[in-house]
């Protein structure tokens, strides 16, 4: 009897999910490296080891232009061949399956993910390294959650787990990593998720400085605010950096929408983008990579201000084109970079306009980091102490809040969405929707088919429509001679005609065949059929095989469509308690 309490404690879902919150951080940690290890044999293949700008700056021009093109052409047609979707996954993957979907990311993926961005960052795409270590983290929490056969709700949670691990591990930054996994992954601050994902960033980043043992020295000394009269300025930055981020998204999608006006094919894409930065790296060689060395070496040491903003350009440039062809990787490091020099910029220009003391650029330019980040990612609150556990400097991180709020209210109230959530509206999911229209839009009409109905041809005299009726009170829909959807036959109608003094010569179904005032395809989502569906009184429904082929499927009833939805709320409601 006296273990049966310690055996209800062991048998707890919160010390289960702990317990493997100890495995997925010390796995996505594990990742995080061997990541890490892969891009730089990447790298040190197709171009040479060492500094990435030292080695780029040696090339020969046809070397630069050539290693970017043929990578990205490899990358194209290994995303063609073995990734889902046709594109490198990142966070907007991990994203979907922990809201929408609810299944887990196949280890397989995770692995196939990991190569081809690995490969994105070796030959020089202008991207980051943090998506594909985020989604690589997630892969294995979800085969660890898969081989302990968790419940959806746990399996979740666990998946959360591998990402703040992944992110701590990353940048040595295990609240950013809490914080990261709870306001971009799972969308809310569940408190049932807390603990796990807080053991999961711990261990990811214990397991990283034990391969690594200076990653806990901040890269900068700490920053000191020359006068608490600069925050407007600092607020002034925030607007700057805001326009900065719209201006990024905007290109990125910009990028986009030529390719997909010109139909370019996919596997072909990330060849262009490659082709493109290495023109851009023949003038301004830091835009290639993840940007770290430039980021810091700008910080620390300065750069003149003409090649501040001609660099913050180019970066913008490149980054928009590898991000919207396709090109693998993140946004993180691009982002923290051109926020980097933008706030560098910004600093010399204060200085140079206000008089009396002001702050270093390098804190402009530590705060510009995380404006345009936080912008970029839909991630205030994490990115804030990502910089604060990068810098470890109190004071700066006041001056950072306010940068950071201003930059991310101006590009949601312009842009709308994030670069996570706009990768997910171009898939079609649309993250702002309720649950339960989520729930529904994963379901679509031909799940709901009914095919107790009459189908005449469009030569079908009055009595076969009246024998119809007498046999039941099904509806009556009429094709013509081809199989397509004519339209429907309505009680009132047939039985006005019957009466006619002159029906007996009527071609009945040709004459009294009404256009249905709905018609859905099968294919259409229940979120969309609802709505459609709730603006009208008819039971019945017509549903066609598509607009390219109008034949009759079969009929969905109302009543039908209310019990999905009532069901969609009842399952979202489940998970909203689940998950505090």
């Amino acid at each position: 009897m006296r273990q049966q309490p310690f055996a209800r404690w062991w048998r707890s879902d919160h010390v289960v999910l702990g317990v493997l919150a100890l495995a997925a951080g010390a796995l996505a940690g594990g990742g995080a490296i061997l990541f890490g290890l892969a891009f730089h044999a990447v790298q040190a293949s197709v171009l040479a080891p060492g500094m990435l700008v030292e080695v780029v700056a040696s090339l020969a021009w046809y070397q630069l232009l050539l290693v970017p093109t043929l990578g990205g052409l490899l990358i194209g047609i290994l995303c063609s061949r073995v990734l889902p979707g046709d594109q490198p996954n990142g966070v907007a993957q991990v994203i979907e399956t922990v809201r929408f979907r609810g299944s887990g990311i196949p280890l397989a993926h995770g692995a196939s993910a990991a190569l081809v961005n690995s490969l994105a960052i070796g030959v020089g795409g202008s991207v980051g390294r943090e998506g594909p270590i985020v989604h690589l983290g997630a892969a294995m929490a979800s085969a660890v959650a898969e081989r302990f056969r968790l419940d959806p709700r746990m399996a979740r949670t666990l998946l959360a787990s591998g990402v703040a691990a992944a992110i701590a591990a990353a940048f040595n930054a295990p609240i950013a990593g809490v914080l990261f996994a709870l306001e971009v992954v799972i969308g809310h601050y569940a408190l049932a998720a807390l603990s796990p994902v807080v053991i999961a960033s711990v261990i990811g980043t214990i397991v990283v400085r034990l391969y690594e043992r200076d990653m806990a020295v901040p890269f900068l000394p700490p920053q000191e605010i020359a006068s608490f009269l600069e925050f407007p300025a600092f607020a002034l930055l925030g607007l700057v950096c805001g326009i900065v981020a719209v201006g990024l998204l905007k290109g990125i999608g910009l990028v986009h929408a030529a390719h997909e006006h010109w139909r370019v094919r996919r596997w072909l894409r990330p060849a262009i983008a490659g082709l493109v930065t290495g023109i851009i790296a023949l003038g301004f060689p830091h835009v290639m990579g993840v940007g770290y060395e430039t980021t810091v070496g700008a910080l620390r040491d300065g750069m003149d201000l003409e090649l501040v903003l001609a660099l913050a350009l180019a970066k913008c440039v490149a980054t928009a084109v590898c991000l919207g062809s396709r090109f693998g990787g993140g946004i993180f490091s691009p982002a923290l970079m051109l926020g980097a020099l933008v706030g560098i910029g910004f600093g010399m220009l204060a200085s140079s306009l206000t008089p009396g003391p002001s702050s270093s650029d390098a804190l402009y330019g530590m705060l510009g980091m995380g404006a345009v980040a936080g912008a970029v990612l839909g991630a205030p609150l994490s990115t804030s102490a990502m910089i604060f556990e990068l810098t470890q400097d109190y004071e700066m991180t006041l001056a950072l809040m306010v940068t950071v709020a201003i930059a991310t209210v101006f590009t949601m109230q312009i842009h709308g969405q994030s670069f996570f959530t706009w990768q997910l509206t171009t898939q079609g999911i649309e993250v702002d929707k309720p649950m339960e229209e989520r729930l529904l839009a994963r379901r679509h009409v031909r799940e709901l088919l009914h095919r107790d109905y009459h189908l005449v041809g469009v030569d079908a005299p009055l009595v076969d429509l009246v024998h119809c009726f007498e046999r039941s009170a099904l509806p009556i829909y009429v094709e013509d001679d081809a199989g397509s959807f004519v339209g429907e036959v309505r009680f009132a109608d047939l039985a006005a005609a019957a009466f006619e003094p002159t029906s007996d010569g009527l071609s009945a179904a040709a004459d009294l065949a009404r256009p249905a005032p709905l018609v859905l395809h099968a294919a259409d989502d229940l979120d969309t059929a609802w709505r459609r569906v709730a603006m009208q009184s008819d039971d019945h429904v017509p549903v066609v095989v598509s607009a390219d082929e109008p034949k009759l499927a079969g009929h969905v009833r109302q009543r039908d469509l209310v019990l999905a939805y009532n069901q969609a709320v009842l399952e979202a409601r489940a998970r909203e308690r689940g998950e505090r």
